[in-house]
C-alpha cells in the first residue's frame, strides 16, 4: 500500500512539474502542419483553427474562401522542460516554404499565409531572431512575425484529420507537392 502511494505521488509530481506552453503557427494546410507538428517529441497536442483576423467565430467555409482575415493555423500544446520554442521554431520553418507571399504549395491565398503568433515578448524576439538567421539563406522571406489574436479551433472533422481519414490526408499531401517542395527548399532533413 505504501509504495503504491509512492507510486502515485511520484506520478502526480512528476505531471504537476511538467511545465504546458502552447505556440501558434500558420504554415498552409492546417491538416498537414498538424501531422507534422504531432510527430515531434514533447509536443504534447495539436488543434487546428483560424486566428490572425477579425471574424469572430469563424468558419472553415468562411476562412478558406479568403476575405476574413484567418489563416488556417494551429495551436501547439508542448512540454517546455521536453521541447523548447526556439526548436518549435526550427521545426516550424523545415516544414513550410517561407520564400512564398500568401500560399503553401498548392493552396493558395491570404488564408494559407505562413506565419508566427507571438504571445509575450520573449517569443517575438525568438521568432524574429530565427527569421533573421534564414535571411543569409533566402533572399525574401514573407512568414509573417505577428501578435497572437484570438483562436478559433476548427471543426471537429478538420482535427486530426490525418488519422481519421488516412488515404484521402495523403493523396491531398501528395498531389499538393508538400514534401517534394519542402524537401527542394530545405534539402533532406
Amino acid at each position: 500500500m505504501k509504495r503504491l502511494l509512492g507510486c502515485a505521488l511520484l506520478l502526480v509530481a512528476t505531471t504537476v512539474s511538467a511545465e504546458t506552453k502552447t505556440a501558434v503557427f500558420a504554415g498552409g494546410c492546417f491538416w498537414c502542419i498538424e501531422a507534422d507538428f504531432e510527430k515531434l517529441p514533447g509536443v504534447i497536442a495539436v488543434e487546428s483553427g483560424y486566428t490572425g483576423g477579425t471574424l469572430r467565430n469563424p468558419t472553415y467555409q468562411q476562412v478558406s474562401v479568403g476575405g476574413t482575415g484567418h489563416a488556417e493555423a494551429v495551436r501547439v500544446s508542448y512540454d517546455a522542460e521536453q521541447v523548447s520554442y526556439a526548436k518549435l521554431l526550427d521545426y516550424f520553418w523545415r516544414h513550410i516554404d517561407p520564400t512564398v507571399k500568401d500560399q503553401q504549395f498548392c493552396d493558395v491565398g491570404s488564408q494559407y499565409r505562413s506565419a508566427v503568433f507571438y504571445q509575450n515578448k520573449a517569443e517575438q524576439a525568438s521568432a524574429l531572431a530565427s527569421k533573421q538567421a534564414l535571411q543569409s539563406r533566402f533572399a525574401n522571406i514573407y512568414t509573417e512575425i505577428v501578435a497572437a489574436s484570438t483562436f478559433y479551433p476548427a471543426e471537429t472533422y478538420h482535427q486530426d484529420y490525418y488519422r481519421k481519414n488516412p488515404l484521402r490526408y495523403q493523396y491531398y499531401r501528395y498531389r499538393c507537392g508538400r514534401d517534394e517542395r519542402v524537401k527542394a527548399v530545405w534539402g533532406t532533413r
